[in-house]
């Protein structure tokens, strides 16, 4: 089935770029090399519009394989007319599918089926179609008393029943109570007798009622929550004419007709029993949809906000993972990662050395030249950026940082961390991560699970699978966009970048420590496993630095390398010019049709090749402000309403931004006071105001400078 059209209608794009892309993923290309190296293929469609493609291109794919089982199931019965064939054909969507089925679908033992058995269902039949007659509808019924049904109202009963199911199973009758009650119902939640929430957490949805259209995501997974802890009682409220209406509108009791009743009792039975439980529950799992799927979504920006850190490069750290009884775990790494020394200090009750911490770690500074110290963001880490503060207001060239640490136990206790720091008890390991995460957020990042890192909204309510592979995707594409140094990254980076996967990021690690740097891209054919598909995918995503090839160390693609080098000829260049004369002279050459068609290259890749050939392997993170370094500590009795300060943002969730302004507890900018189309970013730096401090809540409220 040709799928183009279809999806190139729902996201504004040419059918001809979307047939490009589908040709291209199912050819077993990925979305960050697509996106990199087949711009002219592609018309430049960027690795958002290309992971739309694709999430639609396997939704469509899934509605088609059930379709197809739909289609075979009803044919086996029989049933499958030219226009019931028709109907399945043009259905949309997943709902519209089943509720198609649903006539057909085989049922457990009901009512309508036990019924049927008993031989009512040309009675029901008979009220259906509400005939204009003189009998009586016990007259009616008459004719349909045996063994199994003795009366005359039992067998109106069981026609009922069946009357009830036929109306249930209605596609019309579904579609347009579902409509209404997605527009105009309300969810109502209230607190259960004797539930117990002494944190008032659900304090907002004790007594609580929101028309459907109107309820934000947070508040339907808060519900959700509650709801699972039987802490709220949850209902959906359907007016009796967004029902009845509906209903008439395809079942009308004839009032000439002697069955009238029996067809109204049959409509009411139908609704409260069948009709509006299943529309509740439909109506549920649609705003569960929705909330989770945008609960994903923050958490993916978030999280490609925190990997898009910039790095700190050319600091010695001193990293420290606080504690109180067992003492603050020290070490100091160069800028490479490498540790030069672990220590353990005791500042904190109930050891208080803390003269003797300052002499050890001022002994630590000067031995190690170290420019900044790392603190983990854990227990005692407040303390503990006292005795930083106190120590940098004596040392001018030493700043201290606070550094999230979420996921640093984690990795501390993974097989990872054990085969990169064999020697270092698993404590000491959590210290070296959070230097190594100051200096390269990314590197260290992708080494735990993106769900421990706490950035999210509700990130344990919501589909894991989901999440899992959208999370996935986000890191894979800022590792890619990066870049990774193939001689120096960990198999957890490596397995990240397009074409590699984990199993081939282990072979790769291997050969590099049996045979040491890889001197070229090409020496990565001989790793067991990395053929040239894999090669393609990932070479142009790996750098190799000071190597045989200049352009191994560039996003330069090895296909495109002849292309290159005959740019630098036509501006009388080679790979050993300086980059300011590079620059000059490229600025002198532009990327035109002319030249691309001269080269046997598109503008797209043309464009490419002239940027990395002035900026060869340049991290986009560089573009990004780095993170604060303090020097002194806030608490919260230094604030003053009216103060203006730097802050850093921690969080981004529906209601506003978790701001870190240095002091023990983070502001909430709410959303309020956030300009209109101003995005924000898990990493962005921006100054803040403060509006109130509530002590005994630990609570700031932060403005916008200059927001009225």
């Amino acid at each position: 089935m040709d799928y183009s059209a279809k999806i190139a209608q729902a996201l504004k794009l040419r059918p001809s770029q979307v047939t490009a892309v589908i040709n291209l993923l199912d050819s077993g290309n990925t979305i960050p090399f697509v996106a990199r190296y087949r711009k002219e293929m592609t018309g430049s469609l960027d690795e958002e519009q290309l992971r739309q493609i694709n999430a639609l291109l396997n939704k469509l794919r899934s509605l088609n394989e059930r379709r197809q089982t739909i289609i075979a199931a009803v044919e086996a019965q029989g049933k499958l007319t030219p226009d019931l064939h028709k109907q399945i054909i043009a259905a949309a969507t997943l709902t519209a599918l089943e509720d198609l089925y649903r006539p057909y679908k085989k049922k457990r033992s009901t009512r309508a089926s036990l019924a049927r058995e008993k031989g009512l269902q040309p009675l029901a039949d008979i009220i259906l179609a509400q005939p204009r007659t003189h009998k009586t509808a016990v007259a009616i019924a008459a004719p349909f008393i045996t063994d199994d049904v003795p009366t005359e109202e039992e067998a109106l009963a069981g026609a009922r029943d069946i009357v009830a199911e036929t109306i249930n199973d209605n596609t019309d009758v579904r579609r347009l109570v579902r409509q209404k009650a997605r527009q105009w119902s309300f969810l109502t939640s209230a607190m259960i007798k004797k539930a117990e929430d002494p944190k008032g957490v659900y304090r907002l949805y004790y007594d609580f009622r929101q028309r459907i259209d109107r309820i934000r995501p947070h508040q339907t997974l808060a519900i959700n929550r509650g709801e699972k802890e039987k802490i709220l009682r949850v209902k959906l409220e359907i007016a009796e004419r967004d029902w009845l209406i509906p209903l008439r509108t395809v079942y009308r009791p004839n009032l000439r007709s002697p069955l009238a009743g029996q067809m109204q009792q049959a409509i009411e039975d139908s609704a409260q029993r069948l009709l509006l439980p299943a529309i509740e529950r439909d109506v549920r799992r649609y705003l569960t949809e929705t909330a989770e799927s945008h609960a994903i979504q923050v958490f993916a920006q978030n999280l490609r906000g925190l990997l898009n850190q910039p790095p700190l490069t050319d600091h010695t750290i001193l990293a420290i993972d606080p504690g109180f009884r067992t003492g603050c775990k020290v070490a100091v790494v160069d800028p490479t990662g490498k540790v030069l020394d672990t220590t353990t200090i005791y500042p904190h009750p109930p050891q208080k050395r803390w003269d003797d911490t300052l002499k050890t770690m001022a002994t630590l500074i000067d031995r190690y030249n170290i420019s900044l110290i790392a603190i983990g963001n854990g227990t005692a880490s407040r303390e503990t950026e006292r005795l930083a503060a106190e120590l940098t207001r004596k040392l001018e060239r030493v700043s201290y940082l606070i550094v999230n640490e979420a996921g640093a136990s984690v990795y501390s206790a993974s097989p990872l961390a054990r085969a990169e720091m064999p020697d270092l008890d698993v404590t000491l390991r959590g210290a070296v991560y959070i230097g190594r995460r100051a200096q390269d957020p990314l590197a260290e990042l992708v080494k735990i699970d993106p769900k421990s890192i706490g950035i999210g909204l509700y990130q344990h309510d919501v589909n894991q699978k989901a999440l899992a592979e959208s999370l996935a995707g986000v890191v894979e594409s800022v590792v890619n966009q990066v870049g990774v140094d193939v001689n120096t990254a960990s198999p957890a980076l490596l397995a990240y970048v397009a074409g590699i996967g984990p199993k081939l990021a282990e072979r790769v690690v291997k050969y590099r420590e049996e045979n040491g740097r890889f001197p070229n891209r090409r020496a990565l054919i001989n790793v067991n496993g990395l053929g040239s598909k894999a090669f393609e995918q990932a070479a142009g995503f790996l750098r190799i630095h000071n190597g045989e090839e200049p352009l191994d160390a560039s996003a330069i693609h090895p296909e495109s390398y002849k292309v290159a080098r005959a740019v630098l000829r036509q501006a009388n260049l080679n790979l050993q010019t300086n980059l300011s004369e590079r620059e000059t002279a490229l600025s002198k050459l532009a990327p035109t049709t002319d030249l691309a068609a001269k080269l046997g290259t598109g503008v797209p890749t043309l464009s490419d090749i002239f940027e990395q050939l002035v900026r060869p392997g340049r991290d986009p993170r560089a573009n990004l402000p780095p993170p604060i370094l303090r020097s002194d500590v806030l608490s919260l009795a230094d604030l003053k309403p009216g103060m203006q300060l730097n802050g850093t943002v921690r969080n981004v969730v529906d209601f506003g931004a978790f701001i870190d302004i240095g002091v023990k507890q983070d502001g909430l900018l709410h959303r309020s006071q956030i300009p209109r189309r101003q995005q924000l970013n898990v990493g962005d730096v921006l100054k803040v105001e403060i509006l109130r401090m509530d002590a005994k809540r630990n609570r700031i409220s932060l403005g916008w400078p200059g927001r009225k």
